[in-house]
């Protein structure tokens, strides 16, 4: 997990993206954003103006500025002075609002990274809160290839050469996409999901034996790539006997959890075998987990008919 990560660092990432620019010098160009959970959770990320429960991020935008206006002398200054008593570590003024002279006095004296903006404070919170939350996330990497089939996020693992970047490069080829190959960084955004990426070294690449790195981007355009998906399923490869096949249930497959980073993960062992299509198992396996998101249970319903046809037999 991050502990902490520098103002300048979030302003090179998402100045083009929040038409963002610095006011006054910058100074606190290196200041860190600290992280709220080793502080006991005195503060949080990123919020509109709030001193009650302070941000790490404090954003102002009309509705702030106008009751700041509102405010006496000496109240307005008590609010100033509690905005910078040291548990702020940047300030961002949207709305296309002038920033006020004593914030921006206050934040020259303190050396407190201060940015404007033209966006709306409410696409400046959900940008910043995503931007932050995901440098602070526990983050694991993992063995396989993390594609997105139907939608699905799905991680093909299994142990090497039993035929992972083989299946994703057929699913490419079906029209599906490309998270990362090999060692794809998983991060949990949040206590009951996991939103994985690819390395930036290894973006676009997939490796498969006998025709080495491949860039799939190129191979087949921009849209057999997707920046990152949440995590959903994963599909384990397994080279089985003819007698380990045999002691699969026949009804409900071979279905498990893996427990990553505190999120139960749905799994599901495919056994690999001369003459079995892959491609088209995945699909089916993406195909009918989107059914039981949907509470709909296949093996279920087959054994409520089964039983109704006993009963009325």
């Amino acid at each position: 997990m991050n502990t902490d990560a520098t103002v300048g660092t979030l302003f090179d990432t998402l100045k083009d993206k929040l038409e963002l620019r610095w006011v006054g010098s910058q100074l606190g160009e290196s200041r860190a954003i600290k992280n709220p959970q080793s502080e006991s959770a005195k503060t949080a990320l990123v919020g509109h103006l709030n001193l009650i429960h302070p941000n790490r991020v404090q954003v102002l935008g009309s509705t702030e500025i106008q009751y700041l206006d509102r405010l006496g002398d000496n109240s307005r200054r008590d609010l100033v002075d509690q905005l910078f008593d040291g548990t702020t570590d940047l300030i961002v003024i949207g709305d296309r609002k002038t920033v006020p002279e004593d914030i921006k006095q206050r934040s020259e004296a303190s050396s407190t990274p201060l940015f404007s903006s033209t966006q709306s404070t409410l696409q400046l919170v959900n940008y910043l809160q995503y931007y932050v939350t995901n440098l602070f996330a526990d983050k694991i990497t993992l063995h396989g290839v993390f594609m997105e089939v139907f939608s699905l996020g799905l991680l093909i693992t299994g142990d090497p050469s039993v035929g992972k970047s083989e299946l994703a490069l057929e699913l490419v080829a079906r029209g599906h996409r490309l998270v990362a190959d090999d060692a794809p960084v998983f991060a949990k955004t949040s206590p009951d999901l996991l939103n994985g990426r690819c390395p930036e070294v290894l973006r676009d690449s997939l490796e498969v034996r006998g025709l080495g790195i491949l860039n799939i981007r190129a191979m087949f355009g921009d849209s057999a790539i997707k920046q990152n998906r949440n995590l959903r399923l994963i599909l384990k490869l397994l080279q089985m006997t003819e007698e380990q096949m045999h002691k699969i249930d026949r009804l409900h497959g071979s279905r498990t959890t893996q427990n990553i980073l505190g999120v139960d993960v749905p799994e599901i062992t495919l056994p690999v075998a001369p003459g079995r299509n892959l491609a088209v198992l995945a699909e089916a396996a993406a195909r009918n987990h989107t059914l039981l998101l949907k509470g709909f249970d296949s093996a279920k319903l087959f054994m409520e008919r089964q039983a109704r046809f006993m009963d009325n037999s």
